[in-house]
């Protein structure tokens, strides 16, 4: 269950390791019950849970899929793409960011160099 647990974190984009003590937490994804083990709190896994809960219940209700595996999988690609997504945009945001400090250091050179 580990697994499952360090997956939903990367899944969701939340931190893999962190300072808590490791526990067992209940958590319940597309009616089926399933106890994480791992470093987290009950809050976190719980909300780690109830996101892909939904995204499962999205996709069962779009495609009309019953078997709960194929709807696991469906709901993994919309989170991967989802993902995706983010990522990109995130590289993006990192690429300006990166840009705009580029000139302001190049607006501070040349301030420098014409008061020197």
């Amino acid at each position: 269950m580990r697994c499952l647990l360090r997956a939903l974190r990367i899944i969701c984009g939340w931190p893999v390791q962190g300072d808590n003590v490791e526990q067992s937490v209940r958590v319940e994804i597309y009616d089926q019950v399933y106890h994480l083990r791992g470093e987290t709190d009950q809050a976190h896994a719980q909300e780690l849970a109830r996101y892909v809960d939904e995204r499962m219940r999205a996709v069962a209700e779009v495609t009309g899929a019953v078997d709960s595996l194929r709807i696991a999988v469906l709901a993994a690609l919309h989170l991967a793409d989802e993902l995706a997504h983010l990522r990109a945009r995130q590289k993006e945001l990192e690429d300006e960011i990166r840009q705009r400090a580029e000139r302001c250091l190049d607006i501070v050179d040349r301030t420098l160099g014409q008061s020197a």
